[in-house]
């Protein structure tokens, strides 16, 4: 046996439509809860507007970086980088522009009907995320986004759609992006579109789980009947958090903060019900949820085929210590002092990727996809007019170095999409300078930019990975 990746293993990238599509008021489309959320330069954080966008603000996911217009020459780029797969959500207000409707919009289905066949032509597997975090802003304002139950028969007429349309097209589904993100306050508005400051509450955002997880399920069960050789998948943002001294009490606070921010979400996906612990969390924190009688029957029948990730870095958590704080995807913790750190304070722990990779195998034994990993970096276009992002190849080096040995440890790992392929905007802060890509895309946080694409080093190192299955790094 030897550290090599699977034959069949599948490379590629990932995007998602409201951080890269763009065309947001084109083709028949309605506005979305990313829409109205301000960012760039000028707004460091982000921040919720009125439903009309203000002229004063910049909304830098109305044009974002415009695959809506450049699909054809991404997509030529991504298959000169070899890829096998390519993981992209569908825009739910193009399909549906208010959510509740009875009919889709057919000029919106047109669309990812061209990025579906384009990607065919290269021979690469399209991977799609039904719903990543841009709600019909429709669905916020009348319904009052995920915490309402109707939301769940929006979401299966939605995806009813998509499977029909693209039976013998699309194998790979993800019903949810990073559904565990709704127990931090991040997710009420992005994962559940409630837009209330005073609703996005812990009761408020588990309630919108669970109405996803019974989607979810009832998603699954809906593709595989449609056509069995459908694979679907949950999506969680691992949260990985090691206690911050080996005090007992630490120890146990870190298996417990794992425990509310993967496992609750990740074991009914998987095991088709609610955790032990999770009665314990609900009972001592005044959460009660309405579950419907026969909501236990659908989560058992609509398990997920496949696992899948995003894992940025790793943060230490204490029941006990006041540490330096950090910030991570969705949450800020405990900075840990044997790790470097990205321009935005995320540290780097590639061999947490390993122990994330054993620990999610060891707990469901389901084929495992890493559908999001890089990192976030100010990329400068140096004097001779390149890219050298030598700071992403090592990063990226790392980390499949260490896919490499959670596969040797044994884990099915299927397939790794390294995150914002092409620069997007930041789902955390709204910028573009915090580039992701493989691709330099010419857009600046003042609305600058002609749009124009450049591959950067990291496109040609992960190239000549790709060609070589993960031998040549």
């Amino acid at each position: 046996m030897t550290k090599k990746m699977p034959k069949d293993f599948l490379w590629g990238g990932a995007t998602a439509a409201n951080q890269y599509e763009g065309g947001w008021n084109e083709g028949g489309r309605g506005p979305s809860i990313a829409d109205i959320l301000t960012g760039g330069s000028v707004n460091k954080s982000r921040r919720l507007t009125p439903p009309a966008p203000l002229e004063d603000e910049f909304y830098p996911n109305h044009e974002a970086t415009d695959f809506y217009h450049h699909w054809k020459e991404d997509i030529r780029l991504f298959a000169e980088m070899g890829f096998k797969i390519y993981r992209f959500s569908i825009s739910w207000s193009r399909i549906f522009p208010k959510g509740d409707e009875e009919l889709p919009n057919e000029e919106g289905l047109k669309f990812y009907d061209n990025v579906i066949n384009e990607l065919l032509k290269y021979n690469i597997e399209p991977l799609v995320t039904i719903s990543h975090y841009e709600n019909p802003l429709h669905l916020s304002l009348e319904y009052g986004g995920w915490k309402n139950r109707k939301l769940i028969d929006f979401y299966m007429n939605f995806a009813k759609v998509l499977f029909t349309r693209y039976k013998g097209k699309v194998k790979y589904w993800l019903t949810f992006n990073e559904i565990n993100m709704l127990t931090v306050p991040f997710g009420g508005i992005f994962c559940a579109g409630i837009l209330d400051e005073n609703e996005n509450n812990e009761e408020n955002r588990y309630q919108a789980m669970h109405h996803q997880l019974v989607a979810s399920a009832l998603a699954v069960k809906m593709a595989h009947a449609i056509d069995p050789n459908n694979k679907l998948g949950c999506m969680l943002a691992y949260h990985n958090g090691y206690p911050y001294t080996c005090h007992p009490e630490d120890i146990l606070f870190a298996q417990q903060y794992g425990q509310l921010h993967n496992s609750i979400a990740g074991d009914v996906h998987v095991r088709g019900k609610y955790p032990g612990f999770a009665k314990r969390f609900f009972e001592e924190n005044n959460i009660t949820l309405k579950i419907d009688d026969n909501d236990n029957k659908i989560l058992q029948e609509g398990t997920v085929d496949f696992v899948s990730i995003s894992y940025y870095s790793s943060i230490c958590v204490s029941a006990t210590s006041d540490g330096e704080k950090t910030s991570s995807n969705g949450s800020e913790n405990i900075k840990n002092p044997y790790l470097k750190a990205s321009d935005w304070g995320w540290q780097i722990d590639a061999t947490g990727l390993r122990y994330v990779l054993n620990q999610i195998y060891d707990r469901y034994q389901l084929p495992i996809m890493i559908v999001e990993n890089g990192i976030g970096a100010i990329d400068e276009v140096s004097s001779d007019g390149k890219i050298h992002d030598d700071y992403r190849i090592d990063y990226m080096r790392k980390h499949i170095e260490q896919m490499k040995e959670a596969v040797y440890d044994g884990v099915e790992l299927i397939a790794y999409t390294s995150w914002g392929c092409t620069d997007v905007v930041s789902a955390s802060t709204g910028e573009v300078r915090k580039r992701y890509g493989l691709i330099y895309v010419n857009k600046h946080d003042d609305g600058s930019g002609d749009l124009s694409r450049m591959p950067k080093d990291s496109f040609y190192w992960y190239k000549k990975v790709i060609e070589s299955n993960g031998e040549e790094l």
